[in-house]
């Protein structure tokens, strides 16, 4: 996309096309997802940090997540999308329990602007309101350089560059983890990792996923370690649950598996197998000491399962011998075109109590302002109803929580409820149609704000996030800054 634009022609690109040509004479086995060994840029790290991605697949539909809630606002939203007694999708506000779900920020927003979290989202909104340890970004997402509708609909795509493959899942998937489509091979959580690999002991934990495999985690150097809600990923022919029931077989394919050869690919094999053995029993023994405090109680959802996962091994994080960690965990169910009023409650409370628990549990351990968990999804939905649900949209609301958190208060700029094309504000043209938002901030910016906090530079920043040089001054009324503001 930059091979042409010498500002692009970084060390970090550098590395990266090194690397790649590398990677063409080397069989390594993908399958096992270990982390490389190298050497990696230093940061400065006398404590520890982690950032935990919750990336909710499918799009997540935004309207019905933070819901407008002041009384033009909310006329807008009920009259486009109907209510839900005429067989709409609107929440009707007396379905709200406003003392529990109507957020009351720091600093009133602009104009009586006020939301109210989905009425399922009792927990996360306490966690705002009483807390104060939940951020609100309204409107985020991916971006190339700031736009309006104007110019999005402008045929001079060189000057006004739009986001590939836009509405597509698989592509604003892989967009919002590695800023480019589906197909790329690093992210800029990955990329975050390999910044810190020299400061961990066992640089194979630096990033890890309790929910398959994520280019957000990938990196130049830094590949993602995998494990399960239940624990390390062993090699059942070297455990024994792939019918080697017998001690001595067991033995023999363990020592058949880890040996050194003299073949080269054979050898390489073998190296990585003995490391995977090795970080099993390590992973292993970092869960063995329980928590000392359980916060997740009887919660036993697929998100609450993974957090409390990622918590057992922040726990272990001296076993492990990692100072800085980045985690991906995730849920699906998002993609509602029907069903909505349905489906998206239970959804909305799984991710509410799990990410709750998450943080009451960093609390807990005394490490709440260590641990940043953040929100992410394919893409916002249309305000506009389709029936029975919305369909695919652009920007979109997230969530930051953690102890480090600028809490209690909103992040961004307020879009305008409407679905008509004479909608502005501060002169920005909000929707590209059915109220499917144009992002008023950027993925880049969101994550150059969690990743300064992290401790990565300034220096470090562009070759993390490769559009925000394109942010950080006022385009079309709006502000676009390179930190957003909502970290500590």
């Amino acid at each position: 996309m930059h091979l042409i634009d010498p500002a692009a022609h970084t060390r970090r690109a550098f590395l990266r096309r090194s690397g790649q040509l590398a990677m063409a004479g080397t069989a390594l086995p993908f399958a096992l997802n270990l982390a490389a060994m190298g050497e990696a840029a230093a940061q400065a790290a006398d404590d520890y940090k982690a950032l935990v991605c919750v990336f909710l697949f499918g799009g997540n539909d935004y309207a019905n997540t933070v819901i407008a809630y002041d009384d033009p606002s909310y006329n807008a939203y009920s009259t486009i999308r109907v209510p839900q007694a005429s067989g709409g999708i609107a929440i009707a506000k007396n379905d709200m329990d406003v003392a529990k779900t109507l957020l009351t920020p720091t600093t009133p927003l602009a104009g009586g602007r006020q939301y109210a979290l989905h009425p399922a989202m009792t927990q996360l909104a306490n966690l705002f309101n009483v807390d104060g340890k939940v951020a609100v970004q309204l409107n985020v997402g991916p971006l190339v350089v700031p736009l309006n509708r104007a110019q999005y609909n402008n045929s001079n795509k060189k000057l006004y560059p739009q986001p590939p493959k836009l509405f597509s899942h698989n592509d604003q998937q892989s967009t919002w983890q590695s800023s480019s489509p589906e197909g790329s091979t690093v992210g800029w959580g990955g990329n975050i990792g390999d910044l810190v690999l020299s400061q961990n002991t066992s640089s194979l934990f630096t990033c890890m996923s309790v929910a398959g495999n994520a280019v957000f985690l990938s990196g130049d150097q830094a590949l993602q370690y995998q494990v399960s809600t239940s624990g390390a990923v062993g090699i059942n022919s070297v455990k024994g649950t792939s019918g080697y029931v017998s001690a001595s077989v067991r033995s023999a394919m363990g020592q058949l598996v880890q040996e050194a050869r003299s073949h080269v690919l054979e050898n390489e094999y073998n190296r990585v197998t003995k490391r995977a053995v090795e970080a099993e029993t390590t992973v292993t023994g970092a869960l063995s000491g329980a928590l000392p405090v359980d916060s997740f109680g009887t919660l036993n959802t697929n998100l609450s399962r993974q957090l409390k996962m990622v918590a057992r091994l922040i726990h272990g994080r001296s076993a492990l011998g990692v100072k800085r960690q980045v985690f991906f965990v995730s849920m699906g169910g998002f993609d509602l075109h029907d069903n909505l009023i349905a489906n998206q409650p239970g959804l909305m409370q799984q991710l509410s109590d799990a990410m709750t628990a998450f943080y009451r549990q960093t609390a807990a351990l005394g490490i709440a302002d260590k641990v940043t968990a953040f929100t992410a999804s394919d893409f916002g939905r249309t305000l506009a109803s389709n029936g029975d649900g919305s369909d695919h949209g652009w920007g979109s609301h997230h969530f930051i929580v953690g102890g480090a958190v600028n809490g209690k208060q909103f992040y961004g700029t307020p879009q305008v409820v409407s679905i008509n094309n004479d909608a502005k504000l501060a002169g920005y043209e909000g929707h590209v149609g059915q109220g499917r938002l144009i992002p008023t901030t950027s993925v880049d910016q969101y994550g150059a704000t969690l990743a300064r906090w992290f401790g990565v530079s300034e220096a470090d920043l562009p070759g993390i996030l490769p559009n925000l040089r394109n942010f950080g001054g006022n385009a079309n009324g709006i502000d676009y800054p390179k930190n957003v503001g909502f970290m500590a």
